[in-house]
């Protein structure tokens, strides 16, 4: 009882317990050379800010995809098992870390002054503490390419799913940084959930552990998105309308560019048709059938997430999971099968 006692106890302020803002200062003073108190997102300044930075990132990114798959094209296939696993592993902690950070620095606002002035004003989606979790979130979309580089050299399966949701996301998390919308904390905060449960799996897996609830992780990405949708939509319309048709109903302005609004709604969007049409076809298909799925590991998750899709990967046996793709595993090898969104 007094070691309970002793335990810190939650507070609106303090969710956890303890105060997690001061340790992750000092750590982030470890690593770049001062606290993240300090940090400013100036762009021009600040590292991959500009537009030039993030599409010569994303064309370098394709051109080493595409150009990688015809290298490994006559090659045999890596293992890279360990370092798969390390990945998945990184992914999962720091997705884990900026989510409970996030929650840290939002739940006192929630709590004391509603959604809509979070998702609509400066002073409550675009903070400081905030402002240095959305450009940390923006640089590990980068960390995340590595997850085709693991499908290449791995000589699995490449989609249009997998390789547009990649450089889409990280394009998308430059537009909302630069166009300082308050609302992009939801669609944040929702795919790092979604990015602890998926890449934990993705660990797991690795491991040779065989996860029985990944179709549950398809449809949390799916309610993912459309929250995210919800979200993104009511702030477009709550700012379009109080700008430009004061006389329709509306909350108010609403923080954030116009450029931002619209690739919010664009980006999010074509995920939630994509993400549909691949549960269809992966999960009701097979079930109208009546085929049974032989190997849970050989269907894929879309991830977002991200607001993503998420990546193919390969069991600790070599099983196949491609995204948007379907192995027969027939003895004489795997024959892939492209699914259409």
């Amino acid at each position: 009882m007094e070691f309970l006692q002793s335990l810190p106890c939650p507070t609106i302020d303090r969710p956890f317990g303890i105060h997690l803002w001061p340790i992750f200062d000092k750590a982030f003073e470890t690593v770049v050379g001062y606290p993240a108190s300090e940090f400013r997102f100036e762009e021009g300044v600040t590292p991959m800010s500009t537009f030039k930075e993030t599409a010569v990132a994303l064309v370098a990114y394709y051109v080493i995809v595409f150009g990688g798959r015809e290298f490994m094209k006559n090659r045999p296939a890596f293992k890279l098992n360990t370092l798969f696993m390390i990945h998945n592993l990184y992914l999962t902690l720091i997705s884990g870390t900026l989510l409970a950070l996030f929650i840290e620095q939002l739940l006192p606002t929630l709590w004391r002054r509603g959604i809509f002035f979070a998702i609509c004003e400066h002073e409550g989606g675009w903070t400081q503490p905030l402002i240095v979790l959305y450009y940390l979130n923006y640089l590990t979309k980068y960390l995340e390419l590595l997850d085709t580089v693991f499908l290449f050299l791995k000589k699995k399966p490449l989609t249009f799913l997998h390789t547009y949701h990649h450089g889409a996301t990280a394009l998308l998390c430059y537009t909302q940084l630069i166009g300082l919308t308050a609302v992009q904390w939801v669609v944040i905060d929702i795919n790092l959930l979604v990015h602890v449960v998926m890449y934990w799996y993705y660990f797991q897996s690795a491991r040779g552990i065989r996860i029985w609830w990944k179709e549950w992780i398809t449809r949390l990405q799916i309610i993912q998105f459309v929250i995210d949708l919800g979200f993104v939509y009511f702030a477009s319309y709550t700012y379009f309308s109080s700008t430009y048709f004061p006389w329709a109903p509306n909350m108010g302005q609403c923080a954030g560019e116009e450029f931002a609004a619209f690739s919010g709604m664009a980006v999010i969007s074509s995920y939630l048709f994509l993400f549909i049409s691949f549960y269809i076809a992966t999960y009701k298909k097979a079930a109208k059938t009546g085929r049974p799925r032989r190997n849970t590991g050989k269907q894929a998750v879309i991830d977002m997430a991200k607001f993503e899709v998420s990546s193919p990967s390969s069991d600790a046996k070599g099983n196949a999971k491609s995204n948007g793709a379907v192995s027969t595993g027939r003895a004489n090898g795997p024959v892939t099968r492209s699914r259409k969104a």
